[in-house]
């Protein structure tokens, strides 16, 4: 029977074992660390003055002198290496895959959660006017976690873990969390402008079209094909305002949103880099914030 060789795979042909990274170890390499000498991955790879160092030599300081923290790794877009790089993106699915399950206990929630502008319930007896526009902010973000169909929940959460991943290990952990919020609001308050105030709209899309407009400009910035994440958002841009029932205002506003943050988040100056960030973020607020006082004016 054979077996792997310790400390990586046996090259065919050659009886010499290949190096595998000793965080990924089903990645093959010839990369190793400057001063530990492990074997790395280019995604664990950090540049120092001479060749590459492991994200642990680099996090634990490496006799440098310097607080471990003032060398610890940094993504492209300046956040912290993560040791669990999907570790958000875990933390967004459980809470969607909980609400769902919540909803398909209690259904009675889904009229309570939904994005609703401003409609007249006639349930319990007497009914009452709900809606966004009464005051029930917090529908603007419970709808972005609230799915009621199996495929709708499915195609969502499967963008979100495709997407997200990648996009958590290349911004960081606090600044991929503002990206995949702020994109669902903004989706969520296009919807609520546009839209008839009676229409319901729920879904996690916005926030996942936020993804793929990021995903591209990420793609652009490190000069990869992006043919293939240009085509997977145009089919789904066609579906958008070609099939029936689906709130085409919720992924616009989440593509524009995602889209602009994703261009601070990557191309900002190094030098002023977490002031753009920030500064972009709290203008989409701004502007997300502005878009639902115009229309709760408009409808009250």
């Amino acid at each position: 029977m054979d077996q792997q060789p310790p400390g990586g795979r046996e090259a065919a042909g050659s009886g010499v074992p290949t190096p595998t990274c000793y965080r990924h170890p089903d990645r093959e390499t010839g990369i190793s660390c400057t001063r530990c000498e492990r074997p790395i991955c280019p995604e664990c790879m950090v540049s120092a003055s001479v060749g590459f160092q492991c994200p642990d030599c680099v996090r634990q300081g490496s006799g440098t002198g310097h607080h471990p923290a003032a060398s610890r790794p940094r993504t492209l877009a300046g956040g912290a290496v993560a040791a669990d790089p999907r570790l958000v993106t875990k933390i967004l699915l459980g809470i969607n895959l909980a609400v769902f399950l919540l909803v398909s206990i209690r259904p009675e929630l889904v009229n309570d959660l939904t994005l609703l502008g401003r409609a007249w319930d006639p349930s319990p007896p007497p009914g009452s006017i709900e809606g966004v526009a009464e005051g029930q902010w917090y529908r603007l973000v419970t709808s972005m976690f609230l799915h009621q169909e199996v495929v709708h929940i499915g195609f969502n959460m499967l963008g979100l873990w495709w997407l997200g991943g990648q996009l958590e290990a290349a911004l960081g952990r606090s600044r991929y969390l503002a990206l995949y919020l702020l994109s669902g609001l903004a989706g969520s308050a296009l919807t609520y402008l546009i839209a008839a105030p009676n229409q319901g709209s729920l879904g996690a899309s916005g926030a996942v079209y936020g993804l793929f407009g990021a995903t591209a400009v990420l793609m652009r910035r490190m000069n990869y094909d992006m043919r293939p994440v240009l085509v997977l958002l145009a089919l789904n841009m066609v579906f958008t305002f070609t099939w029936g029932g689906i709130a085409w205002e919720a992924h616009v506003g989440g593509l524009i949103a995602g889209v602009a943050i994703a261009v601070a988040m990557v191309h900002a100056p190094r030098e002023r880099r977490t002031a753009v960030q920030a500064g972009t973020c709290a203008l989409v607020l701004l502007v997300t914030v502005g878009m639902i006082v115009a229309r709760t004016m408009a409808l009250t």
